[in-house]
């Protein structure tokens, strides 16, 4: 029988990263939060928000530990894009990343954690200049945010709690980059019954003003559930 721990000394090593795509909406832009790296290789370069996995840490809980210490929020939505571990990803070591997307609202985050890890918001369409293998990562989440918020109310994570359904659709055209129909945009949302109509109506833009709507917190609860938050 081989001794296990000659044998997993004998194994290559190598770091284990966690990257988090996060997320918000401002604007009628998506929003992706980055900062510019301090560190050889690509010092100055823009980067996803990340660090390594800690020897007591799961996966799951470095990424809550990333996104708590930058935002202040907890109970985050995020969820798994996938791992990345191409070779030469990361020319300063041989690193594999898990990487996250997490969804949140931008006016409820601890603005002041951003300049304290040299973060800021960026439109998500320059992901683009993101150094290393940064901008496929984003494309992956942006597919997976896409196909979600096609049947599910992934908005509630970015939107404030009551919200008119011309804002919930400057939400969907920044989530899919490009316009939509207003008739048939309301017609799927109301379909899903996932939204719950309130007493309330908006004037600021018009003086017939528009009905405030927030999502119904059992399908909430049930997304939730799924991802287990």
């Amino acid at each position: 029988m081989v001794n296990a721990s000659i044998y997993y000394s004998a194994q290559d090593s190598f770091l284990v990263a966690v990257d988090c795509i996060i997320l918000g909406f401002a604007d009628n832009q998506i929003r992706l939060l980055v900062h510019d790296r301090e560190i050889e290789p690509a010092a100055g370069g823009m980067s996803l928000m990340g660090g390594f996995v800690r020897s007591n840490e799961s996966l799951n809980d470095a990424a809550i530990r990333v996104l708590t210490s930058l935002t202040g929020l907890e109970n985050i939505f995020m969820e798994q894009v996938g791992m990345y571990g191409e070779i030469a990803r990361d020319p300063g070591e041989r690193v594999i990343s898990c990487v996250y997307y997490a969804l949140i609202d931008i006016r409820e985050h601890d603005e002041s954690r951003l300049s304290k890890h040299n973060a800021y918001w960026i439109n998500v369409n320059q992901a683009d200049k993101l150094i290393f293998d940064h901008a496929q990562m984003v494309r992956d989440a942006i597919t997976i945010l896409r196909r979600k918020a096609a049947i599910q109310p992934i908005g509630f994570n970015l939107l404030p709690e009551k919200f008119t359904l011309t804002q919930l659709q400057s939400l969907y055209e920044a989530i899919y980059d490009q316009p939509m129909d207003k008739r048939n945009f309301r017609k799927k949302m109301l379909g899903f019954d996932f939204l719950e109509k309130l007493n309330e109506v908006d004037k600021s833009s018009s003086k017939k003003g528009a009905y405030y709507y927030k999502f119904r917190q059992d399908k909430i609860y049930m997304m939730n559930s799924e991802y287990g938050f």
